[in-house]
């Protein structure tokens, strides 16, 4: 198994919910109030049988017109058209945006020979338009051009991935466990984006269910920690991908 981060850098975002890039050498936090400041990390997993992205970033292109993912799977030595399956935990801009590409004024898949695992009701919350941390768009291209596998809840998608509708960021958010070559892989979205979230205990107002969410990332923390998980964290500034432990009162957190 080949576990990547394909990170697309460091955004400010505001009460417009307009991704800002941000570079922490130059760029100050003062002159952005009201901001969150995060990473965008989508991840890339090389197995057997197949090339996995999970979560597709904003889609951001490079000066080349490029899209800054496309280019790091070939720096990775992969092709785009070598995606196999791409894991949605969500459809939030942030997560969705990479699902597609501009061309021409045009909107095309990105990863064309890929199967795309989306909850089904996450899915048609998207495309409703009710909400604007979803952009339509990005789902009426996917349903004419994409192959989509809704999923429904939990259960298992294939042999060593299994996917869980844990509801706490979006109403229809889902985290993934994964195991492959004997390693066990969790992804778990924006429930557990950063590492320094098992470090503090807080509630947030930019999830669906605050205390829901606070509760999950315990939850997925021990059991990471219990069953030796290598954990993806999408949003983190200083690693993306680590381990965890806990020694019943506190976590620590290490690197992979």
């Amino acid at each position: 198994m080949e576990l990547l981060a394909l990170s697309e850098g460091s955004y400010s975002v505001d009460s417009t919910k307009k991704f800002i890039p941000f570079n922490p050498e130059i760029d100050n936090r003062k002159d952005r109030p009201g901001s969150l400041f995060i990473h965008v990390n989508p991840f890339l997993i090389k197995t057997q049988n197949d090339l996995i992205i999970l979560d597709a970033g904003l889609g951001y292109k490079d000066t080349r017109d490029e899209l800054i993912l496309h280019q790091n799977i070939r720096n990775a030595g992969y092709e785009p058209e070598d995606v196999t399956l791409v894991l949605m935990s969500h459809l939030h801009y942030d997560h969705s945006g990479g699902l597609v590409v501009e061309r021409n004024g045009k909107l095309e898949v990105s990863f064309p020979q890929a199967r795309h695992v989306i909850q089904k009701q996450e899915f048609e919350f998207g495309l409703s338009g009710k909400s604007s941390s979803y952009h339509k768009e990005i789902f009426e291209a996917l349903q004419q051009q994409a192959t989509i596998d809704f999923v429904d809840g939990n259960g298992e998608y294939k042999p060593g991935i299994r996917y869980e509708l844990s509801a706490g960021h979006s109403k229809f958010h889902q985290v993934f466990w994964m195991e492959f070559d004997g390693k066990k892989v969790f992804f778990g979205g924006d429930e557990l984006p950063e590492p320094e979230q098992l470090l503090r205990k807080f509630v947030a107002k930019y999830d669906y269910d605050g205390q829901r969410s606070a509760d999950l990332r315990i939850e997925y923390g021990k059991k990471a920690a219990a069953d030796g998980d290598i954990c993806l964290f999408y949003h983190a500034r200083t690693f993306p991908i680590g381990t965890v432990n806990y020694n019943g009162e506190q976590f620590t957190i290490m690197p992979y």
